[in-house]
């Protein structure tokens, strides 16, 4: 893990720590010297992982709460993670969605100016359309559902106050944690296809998929660096999603006749959702230091942690 550079201590509060970079962040941050690290999500601790930090379940809705837990625990940083992620939930919902996604992360920033504390922000390949990609920091997003929509707004609600904040955007995270419940793409076609089930996987989006670990590195380097600005983070190769599932097949030698192309606009996501994104990388590498993971490599770390997590 890449470790914090200097001696003076940092105070890192991580909000949405039950979820899936949440509990990586954490794994990752509980073993940081010359860092104290407080835990928040919604429900109970879910982190398999005790040891090393301090949990404290809080709604961020309750602004009382929230105001109460930053004052006691004083953060020099907070990495932002609790979000609604959902394309269907956000469409379905649009006032939950406002509410969580940009209303909530306006208030944080204006307590993060106010309090003289460094934000790191997780944003989306969603707030493009993705008839253009790859994409710069500087391409100018144009969402096409609710979602990403809620993410370019809390952005520009960031970007209103004068609080030093990192925004990442990410594509399409996978990976695995010591945490059964949690799965992604990546972890759903290796089970489907190893309990020989067929399955149906969009062939006409393409994306650069970014392994979750990679992407809670480059949490901690921005908070490292204290940096500010916008920062694309994701992998380095343009595959398709049926092509991401074709290589998790290969990989772990699994019958690929089982995958099934589909188009988005037979599941209904040719308008909802970017055909294309992908990022270029270039100020993320040279500010942030970040080094991308190639696919296949981080399926040799993936094969690693699931043999160490599922251990006796």
């Amino acid at each position: 893990m890449d470790k914090l550079r200097d001696q003076r201590e940092k105070r890192i509060l991580v909000t949405g720590s039950n979820g899936f970079l949440g509990q990586k962040l954490i794994d990752k941050l509980a073993s940081a010297p010359n860092a104290t690290v407080l835990a928040t999500s919604k429900s109970s601790n879910r982190n398999p992982n005790k040891i090393g930090y301090t949990f404290v379940a809080c709604d961020l809705e309750d602004d009382g709460s929230f105001l109460k837990l930053v004052a006691s625990f004083s953060p020099t940083h907070i990495i932002h993670t609790a979000a609604i992620t959902s394309v269907e939930l956000c469409d379905r919902d649009p006032e939950l969605c406002e509410r969580v996604n940009v209303l909530f992360v306006e208030r944080l920033a204006k307590i993060c100016s106010a309090h003289g504390i460094h934000l790191t922000f997780l944003s989306t390949d969603f707030v493009f359309d993705g008839k253009k990609g790859p994409y710069g920091e500087d391409d100018l997003p144009t969402p096409c559902n609710a979602y990403g929509q809620s993410k370019l707004l809390a952005e520009q609600a960031i970007q209103n106050t004068d609080c030093t904040c990192a925004i990442l955007r990410t594509i399409l995270v996978y990976g695995v944690i010591n945490d059964p419940n949690r799965s992604n793409l990546v972890l759903w076609v290796k089970n489907k296809l190893a309990q020989g089930e067929t399955i149906t996987v969009v062939k006409d989006q393409w994306r650069m998929p970014t392994w979750v670990d990679d992407l809670a590195d480059a949490c901690i380097l921005a908070a490292q660096k204290e940096a500010s600005g916008i920062y694309h983070i994701s992998s380095e190769q343009l595959f398709s999603i049926l092509e991401i599932a074709q290589q998790v097949a290969d990989f772990w030698r699994l019958d690929q006749q089982l995958i099934q192309p589909i188009s988005a606009a037979d599941i209904g996501q040719a308008e909802n959702r970017p055909a294309k994104t992908g990022f270029i990388l270039t100020k993320s590498k040279q500010e942030l230091g970040f080094r991308p993971t190639p696919l296949r490599q981080s399926f040799e770390a993936i094969k690693r942690q699931l043999a160490l997590y599922t251990q006796p």
